[in-house]
């Protein structure tokens, strides 16, 4: 420990060079003591150990106590000079050395780039609990990742041993892989037993028949096998599939007597829920009744902390899959289908129901697609239809399953191929198509998360919709004049209640937060929150370039001044940095002045 801290009071000592360090430590009066050579001359000086342990930052050493210290002289060695150094320098030393390590070691760990956001791992947040031991070279830290099942966690972790182990000065590299705990990207209105789940994964064919229960089911044991924590929810009321595919010892649902909720069984490691499971078999109710018993199933069942729920969703695009879609923040959905024309059309017809509710549809599994014989590769049912979807719709991943026995029989015998086969071909697919969901996913979230926000510096609401290459921004004003909820327009007559001169024009949101994968909830002064659909965020006046030759020498005019009384759009101690924020600026003050004209 002395000597770490010593080496650096040389180096930035006034009376050495940059490269002169001690060439000896020793403790007065203790025989064992840190010892490192360095080049050679000696002198002396002495100080007390009591100020010495202000840079020790009071640990113990392999060799001694530091309590059993207090008092004691240390002799240190250094050519050509002798001096004598204060505890405060020893500490600002020690602290700035500390410092200078941690930038270096960010430095080295944010060349790793997140090949999903494309940003380094550094930026992105994951870098945590990061400790440096300098007398030991030891440096330790923490990886937090979104997802456990996340699929180039090894990488990172290989990387990052590897960029911090090529500092001069570092020992030993100890890296901790976490991931984030699970909890919904929107915690309000989100029913009590789902608060717990990161991401809700539909499973949909919108045609039965197809394999969707077979493909739901080995997803969800493919995600467990990277590390995610998984359940799923068979919300096939008149079909459940979920009690032949697997074979949990508990084959009835149990209930909470204290909370009244419903107790998933589980299977491998899975959590379950299926109306097969309540004990009545399949179920013979009309449409409303079937809905509700959906909803009571999968909203009060106690999930705990799950990484991925996957919906074994009903064929259809009826009142229960709207339903569903409506219950519960669906963060995304995997479609199957088979290469017949028919089942095209239907698939066809899902992906438009899941398009208008706002829920991207991330993969496209083609199952029964072919077979290999004779060493050639058929295709009884034709090709073509997978390719068309996915080229029609902008679906990013596209999967073939083969024609296996094996498949169907592992489904009917309770055990799920990718369980029963993890290294054979089926399992490879399902792997791949894990991956992609897990990508995917965590896409979605971060798109969502960043969609809409608020630039104090520009004072405008930057807006840049999921799935769009566009961004623009919004005048707060605008927005919270363009409210359409009961509060600022009449249901019954149309009647606008909410009055432009009602709203500011310097008004500020508060806070501003995703609402699934369709709004935003824009918390404004006086407690006011206002729900914004991405669609009518695109629809309104936004702050554009103003045409003219001396816009931009007039912007620069007006930006740090305050004409017209009002609240400057940016302070005076400001910068703006954004390319186009003159432009911006000067069109919202040109809007500021029109409307106060009109009033």
């Amino acid at each position: 420990m002395a000597t770490a801290a010593f080496t650096q009071l040389g180096k930035h000592s006034p009376f050495f060079g940059a490269s002169v360090a001690p060439t000896d430590v020793h403790e007065m009066g203790v025989t064992q003591c840190p010892v490192k050579l360095f080049p050679t001359g000696i002198s002396s000086c002495s100080l007390l150990e009591s100020e010495l342990r202000i840079s020790m930052k009071k640990k113990k050493s392999q060799n001694y106590d530091d309590k059993k210290l207090t008092g004691r002289s240390v002799r240190m060695h250094f050519a050509p000079q002798t001096v004598c150094f204060s505890s405060c320098a020893v500490a600002a030393v020690t602290e700035n050395s500390t410092a200078t390590s941690k930038e270096e070691v960010l430095k080295e760990l944010s060349k790793i780039i997140d090949p999903d956001f494309g940003a380094d791992i550094v930026s992105c947040g994951f870098v945590k609990n990061l400790e440096i031991d300098e007398s030991s070279g030891k440096v330790s830290f923490v990886l937090e990742l979104t997802t456990p099942a996340c699929p180039v966690k090894d990488m990172f972790l290989d990387q990052s041993k590897d960029r911090v182990g090529s500092l001069p000065w570092v020992k030993e590299v100890n890296v901790t892989l976490s991931s984030q705990p699970a909890r919904p990207l929107i915690a309000e209105n989100v029913p009590k037993g789902l608060q717990r789940v990161s991401n809700i994964v539909a499973v949909s064919s919108c045609k039965g028949g197809v394999g969707k229960s077979t493909c739901a089911v080995n997803l969800a044991y493919s995600l467990v096998g990277m590390g995610a924590r998984v359940g799923i929810f068979d919300a096939d009321i008149y079909g459940p599939s979920l009690p032949t595919m697997v074979s949990p010892e508990i084959r009835v649902l149990q209930m909470d007597a204290e909370t009244k909720a419903i107790i998933p069984t589980e299977y491998m490691g899975v959590k379950l829920v299926s109306f097969g499971f309540a004990g009545q078999g399949s179920a013979i109710m009309r449409g409303p009744m079937v809905s509700g018993v959906i909803t009571q199933l999968l909203t009060t069942s106690d999930w705990g902390e799950l990484d991925y729920l996957i919906i074994d969703m009903p064929p259809g695009t009826g009142d229960i899959q709207l339903t569903l879609c409506q219950v519960v923040p669906l963060t995304a959905a995997v479609i199957v289908t088979t290469p017949q024309k028919l089942a095209f059309i239907d698939v066809a017809k899902g992906i438009r129901m899941f398009s208008k509710l706002n829920v991207p549809c991330i993969a496209l599994v083609e199952n029964m697609c072919y077979f290999d014989g004779d060493g050639k590769r058929y295709y009884p049912f034709g090709k073509g239809s997978g390719p068309e979807v996915v080229q029609q719709f902008g679906i990013p991943h596209l999967y073939e399953l083969p024609i296996r026995p094996e498949l169907s029989a592992a489904g009917d015998t309770g055990s799920p191929e990718v369980v029963v086969d993890p290294q054979g071909e089926v399992a490879e697919i399902f792997s791949n198509i894990g991956v992609s969901v897990v990508q995917q996913c965590a896409k979605l979230r971060q798109q969502v998360s960043t969609a809409v926000s608020y630039d104090h510096t520009l004072k405008a609401i930057r807006v840049k919709v999921p799935g769009t290459a566009e961004e623009f921004y919004l005048h707060p004003a605008t927005v919270r004049r363009n409210d359409r909820s009961a509060q600022s327009v009449d249901e019954w007559t149309g009647e606008q209640r909410l009055k432009y001169e009602d709203i500011a024009e310097d008004i500020e949101p508060e806070s501003i937060q995703p609402m699934g994968n369709y709004a935003v909830a824009i918390n404004w002064p006086g407690g006011f929150s206002q729900i914004a659909p991405y669609e009518q965020l695109q629809s309104l006046e936004r702050l554009v370039d103003v045409p003219g030759e001396d816009s931009e020498e007039r912007a620069e005019s007006q930006a740090g001044k305050d004409e017209d009384g009002d609240q400057e759009l940016v302070s005076e101690d400001k910068q703006v940095e954004s390319s186009n924020a003159v432009s911006i600026l000067q069109h919202a003050r040109a809007l500021q002045g029109s409307r106060t004209s009109k009033c």
